[in-house]
C-alpha cells in the first residue's frame, strides 16, 4: 500500500498515530521520518532495535516531534525490508524559499517494484550462490504507476498482469514555473530522471537548498530527494514524457528499467515515442552529480581538524553457513528488537556485549569525520539519521586527502558511495542519540550493511524519554512471550 501524503509547515509539531493491523502473517512495524533530525526526540526516529521496540500486532504508537527541517522527503517502515511491500509515503514541509516558481506540482515518487513480497526476496538474497544474491526488480514506477510488458513475467509468477495499466499524469501551464519534488522511495535501484524537451533547475538536494543549477537530468539513489523547477514551454499545447530510468548492473538491476509519466499542457494524450536519452554527458552512471556542481545556498565550512577521524570499510563476504552478507568494519549487523540501543544508553548501559549490534561510541567528540571505503563494485546510498552531513569528497580508488570546496561542501543525509571507491563525510556532534548509518538498498541493510553512531551518551542519559516508548516495549515483550518472531534478516 502507498500511504497518504503528509504535509506540514516548518516548526509544526507533527503527531501521527500508527496502528499495526498487519496480518497474514502478523509482523511488528515502525515508521521512520526520513531526513528529519529529531533533535531532542531521538526516540521518535522510528527504528526498531535502535530507538524503539517494534509496534506489536494490534497495538498503536503515537509519534510526536518537531518539523525541524523543510523541503521534500518521505516516511517508511524501518522494520526489516517491510517498506519494499509499500509501507511508505511522501512528506512535504513548507518553509522559507529563495526559489522562484508559480506552481507546486508536489511529490513525484520514483521506485522499483517487485512481484514478490519482501520476505521471499530476503530469503533469496541471503544465499550461498553468489549469482542469485542480487534479486532484480520487476518494474519501475512513477507515483505508483507504469505499464508493463506482460511477456516478461517469470514462469510460475501468478501475479495479475495488465500491459496497459496506465501511467501517472501531471499538468503544466505554458510559461509558468513548476516545482517538482522527486523522491527515490524504491528498494534498490538508482533512478535517472528527465523530462523530454525541458531542462531541470535543481534547487535542493535532500533537505538542503542549493545554488540553482540547470541540468538535463537528475540521479537519485534510494532515499535521496531532489527538488527542481521546470519552466513551462511558451505557447505549448502538447504532451511530453517524464522519464525515470534505472541503469544496468552494478548500479541497479530491474527487468523493465524504464518508467514514463505524461506532462501535458492542454489535452492529455500519449506523446510520440522517442528514443530514451543516453545521458552521454554523465560523468559516471552510478554516481550523484559532481560535488563541484552542488553548492549549498547557506554555507557551512568543513572542520579543519575534526575531533576524530574514523575509517569505515564496506565488504561483502560469506558467513559461517556460506550465506553472503554485507559487513561494516568486519561486522554484519543484527538487531535485538527487545533491547533498543537508545533505551539501554538512556539507562547508562553503553557496553554492548553482542558484536552484531555494531555500535561505535563516539562519546563526547565534538566533530566526526568518516572515511567510507567501498571494496565492492556495487554503489551504496549511505544514509545517516540525525544529521545533514558534509560531503567532503567522493571518488574512485582511495581518498587523496583533498576536500572538495572546503569552505562550503555539499550537505545532505544520503549520498552515493561509488563502487570500488570512497566517500568522506563529516558532521558536528550536536545531536545526542543512537543514529543509524546504513546503506538504503533494502536488501543490503537487511543483510547487515549497518552501524550505529552513538553520539554523546552522557547527554542521552539525561533524556526524559516518554513513558509511551517503554509501554511499546512492554507490548512487544508480551507479544514475543507468546509468539515466536522469525527474524530472518538484520531486523532493519
Amino acid at each position: 500500500m502507498l500511504l497518504t501524503q503528509q504535509e506540514y509547515r516548518w516548526g509544526d509539531t507533527i503527531q501521527v498515530t500508527v496502528k499495526n493491523d498487519i496480518v497474514d502473517p502478523e509482523e511488528g512495524t515502525s515508521i521512520h521520518w526520513h531526513g528529519l533530525l529529531q533533535k531532542d526526540s531521538p526516540w521518535m526516529d522510528g527504528v526498531p532495535s535502535i530507538t524503539q521496540c517494534p509496534i506489536a500486532p494490534g497495538e498503536s504508537f503515537t509519534y510526536s516531534f518537531i518539523a525541524d527541517s523543510y523541503g521534500s522527503s518521505w516516511y517508511h517502515s524501518h522494520y526489516s525490508a517491510q517498506y519494499a511491500d509499500g509501507v511508505f509515503g511522501p512528506i512535504v514541509i513548507h518553509g522559507p524559499t529563495a526559489a522562484d516558481y508559480d506552481i507546486d506540482i508536489g511529490p513525484v515518487l520514483v521506485t522499483d517494484y517487485y512481484h514478490l513480497n519482501y520476505t521471499t526476496i530476503n530469503e533469496r538474497a541471503f544465499n550461498s550462490n553468489f549469482s542469485v544474491v542480487a534479486v532484480p526488480g520487476v518494474n519501475s514506477l512513477i507515483n505508483g504507476r507504469n505499464n508493463y510488458n506482460c511477456s516478461l513475467v517469470d514462469e510460475g509468477d501468478t501475479s495479475p498482469c495488465v500491459s496497459n495499466a496506465g501511467v501517472s499524469t501531471f499538468q503544466f501551464t505554458a510559461g509558468k514555473k513548476h516545482r517538482l519534488r522527486f523522491v527515490n522511495a524504491g528498494a534498490s535501484a538508482l533512478q535517472t530522471v528527465s523530462i523530454d524537451g525541458h531542462n531541470l533547475t535543481v534547487i535542493a538536494n535532500d533537505f538542503v537548498p542549493v545554488v540553482p543549477y540547470q541540468t538535463q537530468y537528475i540521479k537519485l539513489g534510494v532515499g535521496q530527494r531532489t527538488d527542481v523547477i521546470v519552466e513551462g514551454l511558451a505557447d505549448a499545447t502538447g504532451s511530453y514524457f517524464l522519464r525515470s530510468q534505472s541503469p544496468a548492473k552494478p548500479c541497479a538491476d530491474t527487468i523493465q528499467p524504464n518508467a514514463t509519466a505524461i506532462i501535458y499542457y492542454q489535452n492529455e494524450y500519449l506523446p510520440e515515442p522517442d528514443p530514451w536519452p543516453a545521458f552521454t554527458d554523465a560523468v559516471e552512471v552510478c554516481a550523484n552529480e559532481p560535488l563541484e556542481t552542488t553548492v549549498p545556498l547557506y554555507p557551512i565550512a568543513s572542520p579543519f581538524n575534526p575531533a576524530t577521524t574514523w575509517d569505515l570499510n564496506i565488504t561483502l563476504a560469506q558467513n559461517e553457513t556460506g550465506s553472503y552478507l554485507w559487513y561494516m568494519n568486519n561486522v554484519t549487523f543484527r538487531g535485538d528488537y527487545n533491547h533498543p540501543i537508545l533505551l539501554l544508553s538512556n539507562l547508562g548501559n553503553n557496553s554492548y556485549p553482542n558484536p552484531e549490534w555494531n555500535v561505535e561510541n563516539f562519546r563526547s567528540n565534538s566533530s566526526i569525520r568518516m572515511v567510507v571505503n567501498n571494496a565492492n563494485p556495487r554503489t551504496h546510498p549511505m544514509h545517516l539519521h540525525g544529521h545533514n552531513y558534509l560531503v567532503e569528497a567522493v571518488g574512485n580508488g582511495t581518498w587523496d586527502g583533498i576536500i572538495t570546496r572546503p569552505d562550503n561542501p555539499q550537505r545532505r543525509d544520503t549520498q552515493l558511495v561509488p563502487g570500488n571507491g570512497y566517500m568522506v563525510i563529516s558532521f558536528t556532534a550536536d545531536n545526542p542519540g543512537a543514529w543509524p548509518f546504513h546503506c538504503h538498498v533494502a536488501w543490503h541493510v537487511a543483510a547487515g550493511l549497518y552501524i550505529t553512531v552513538l553520539e554523546r551518551p552522557d547527554d542521552i542519559a539525561n533524556y526524559k524519554i516518554p513513558s509511551t516508548v517503554a509501554h511499546t516495549c512492554r507490548n512487544w515483550w508480551a507479544y514475543t512471550n507468546s509468539t515466536v518472531v522469525d527474524q530472518i534478516d538484520s531486523g532493519l
